[in-house]
């Protein structure tokens, strides 16, 4: 059946009867999907802002037959289509965008400013693809939605916001997620990936993202005039010290076959030439992949603040976890076995990569720590011209770049057939 309905999505068959009804050509359904996938890069919405995002996801999803929840644990949406007893299977898009100036140079590009905090207005941007996993998941509830006939069970699909703030599943599933609604068998989720082409894919089993813990540290000293040192306690070069020292709890106390990064993301003290602050603040971001790493790097950041504070005879330090850590993104191994043959199926095996673990954040994480065999791939989301092209200037542009965009109809050409296909396997298990 798997085989039968990997030809019947990619061909344009004429010869299956009655059943011709539900068939979707997938290639004039993603240029189908193209003004809307503009429309909501040229409209983004910040983390916690993304009314008019979830508006657009939950009318698609109700004009697919979806029975549709909104404003579930923010601006989340709900949708429910049942079809005969069966599995439940969770298929997951995020909506937000990011506080980023586009420069793609796109006639879509977007144009909008936003306010995260009311003492600033910044520029939005889709620069993670979130555009892309939107109006991809809309092509896979349009093509479930119209091949009822063969699958039996329960899709529910979600639009999660405040993705890039780690807190969107979160506040989805303190809002009772899995009691409201039926808890999932399965969830599936994709994630475009900036560096690969169209057709080529990463499936992973275990670890596909990290740790992500955010730390401020405000290092105190004592302030003063600058023509006279002696009388203060200088913040900066006892920070300066610290950002340094901070590089050997990757280089020194940690297993070298053990990934893990700290980045010092911002260094801010002083306002004048000749004036000795009080104090500096740091704001680092730290990623890992195990307990055990996280939690010795992040006692390593508190013991060598407060050692070199004592070394400079200054108070001691505040050091707080200033956002919400997102936890790793483990893919259950199980599930990753049972969709392997269908990639393989659609794409061929070369187009499978083996692939390693990003260092990037995804709070997808917490739906397989609620007890859901979940699964992350990641989607090539350029075309091979644009790709090569981008080679040949000597540079690809990154996910959370200024001048990244997919090429939309050619990745969901392909992320809407795999999406699809696999729900159908599983909601035929």
């Amino acid at each position: 059946m798997t085989i039968l309905l990997s030809l019947y999505l990619l061909l344009p068959l004429t010869s299956f009867g009655a059943e011709d009804k539900s068939f979707i050509d997938l290639t004039a359904l993603s240029q189908e999907l193209k003004p809307l996938y503009e429309q909501l890069h040229q409209n983004p919405e910040l983390s916690f802002h993304e009314e008019k995002t979830a508006a657009i996801f939950a009318t698609e999803l109700k004009k697919a037959g979806f029975q549709t929840t909104v404003s579930f644990g923010g601006w989340g949406v709900v949708g429910i289509l049942k079809n005969n007893p069966g599995p439940t299977l969770m298929l997951r898009t995020d909506l937000d965008a990011l506080p980023i100036e586009e420069e793609t140079g796109l006639a879509f590009a977007s144009k909008q400013k936003q306010s995260p905090s009311k003492a600033i207005e910044v520029g939005v941007m889709h620069a993670c693809g979130h555009d892309l996993h939107i109006t991809n998941m809309i092509g896979v509830a349009r093509v479930l939605a119209q091949n009822r006939a063969r699958w039996h069970g329960t899709v529910m699909i979600i639009g999660q916001p405040a993705e890039e703030k780690g807190a969107g599943a979160r506040l989805m599933l303190d809002a009772g997620l899995f009691k409201k609604f039926p808890k999932p068998d399965y969830a599936l989720a994709l994630h475009v990936d900036a560096s690969e082409r169209v057709g080529k894919v990463t499936l992973l089993s275990g670890p596909i993202t990290a740790n992500v813990d955010s730390v401020d540290i405000i290092m105190k000293g004592r302030g003063g005039h600058g023509a006279n040192p002696q009388q203060t306690i200088d913040p900066i070069p006892m920070t300066s010290e610290l950002v340094l020292a901070l590089q050997t709890l990757i280089s020194r106390e940690k297993d070298p076959s053990e990934p893990a990064v700290l980045t010092v993301g911002s260094f801010h003290s002083g306002s004048k030439h000749n004036i000795i602050s009080n104090s500096a603040h740091l704001q680092l971001t730290v990623r890992t992949f195990t307990k055990e790493t996280r939690e010795n790097i992040l006692e390593g950041i508190k013991r060598k603040a407060r050692a070199i504070a004592t070394s400079y005879q200054a108070p001691e330090p505040e050091i707080t976890m200033s956002e919400e850590p997102v936890p790793s993104v483990v893919n259950d191994s199980k599930l990753v076995a049972r969709l392997r043959p269908v990639f393989i199926k659609i794409l061929g095996e070369n187009n499978i990569l083996a692939g390693r673990p990003w260092m990037v954040g995804e709070d997808f994480s917490r739906y397989g720590l609620a007890g859901v065999p979940s699964v992350l791939f990641a989607l090539g989301s350029l075309s091979e011209s644009r790709l090569e092209a981008y080679k040949k200037k000597g540079h690809v542009p990154s996910l959370h770049s200024s001048t990244y965009f997919p090429s939309p109809v050619e990745a969901m050409r392909v992320g809407i057939n795999l999406m699809a296909e696999s729900a159908i396997t599983l909601l035929n298990d």
